[in-house]
């Protein structure tokens, strides 16, 4: 066993990898071969919207393995659904994904990308004017822990994405258990706070 294999090795028991970052590499082919070298099976799509990212995922990566979109909002979760609904490993969940099982009210935004349980601050209209609120809908959130089970019994290496709108820190809060078993995490950050906690 080589010095660089046993190196690795030891990163990996820590529970980190280091692999080679090309600048010029486009951020899909970066994903691309992230999934390829950790042997990527299943996607869990939390805050899916109308399905861009698995879209993404099957049209320009050909990731074939299974993916759960999780999407709440109606309007959005149809066309999801739609988008779904040839695609026999790719399955859509009407729920938000959360901290506990309640039903709350969600800001809906007149984008639909920028909808969020928290309210917005005048940082974020600022910065995106079409992400004003135009409503409110009453939505069912679920923990992942509830339905993980169910969803992963066999998978191998999975990969959780998060787009929740500053909701963030409540889906990992309701996934104590599953993520000891989820290898990947992706989640949007902001530099400036966008929502109110």
């Amino acid at each position: 066993m080589g010095l660089k294999h046993q190196l690795r090795t030891l990163r990996w028991k820590t529970g980190y990898d280091v692999t080679r970052f090309q600048p010029t590499c486009p951020p899909i082919a970066k994903r691309n071969r992230f999934f390829e070298i950790y042997a990527i099976d299943t996607v869990l799509d939390v805050g899916a919207n109308t399905g861009q990212f698995a879209s993404e995922l099957r049209n320009d990566m050909g990731y074939g393995g299974n993916i759960f979109s999780f999407e709440p909002l109606s309007t959005a979760y149809k066309t999801l659904e739609t988008r779904a609904r040839n695609d026999p490993r790719w399955q859509t969940i009407h729920h938000a994904r959360g901290d506990k099982d309640e039903t709350r009210e969600i800001n809906v935004a007149a984008n639909s990308e920028s909808s969020s349980l928290l309210a917005m601050l005048p940082s974020h209209l600022k910065s995106a004017p079409q992400s004003e609120s135009i409503g409110k809908e009453t939505i069912r959130i679920r923990t992942l822990d509830g339905v993980f089970p169910a969803l992963c019994p066999d998978a191998r290496s999975i990969y959780l994405k998060k787009d929740t709108q500053g909701f963030e820190k409540n889906v990992p809060l309701g996934a104590r258990e599953s993520l000891a078993r989820i290898d990947t995490v992706q989640m949007e950050l902001s530099l400036v706070p966008l929502h109110s906690h």
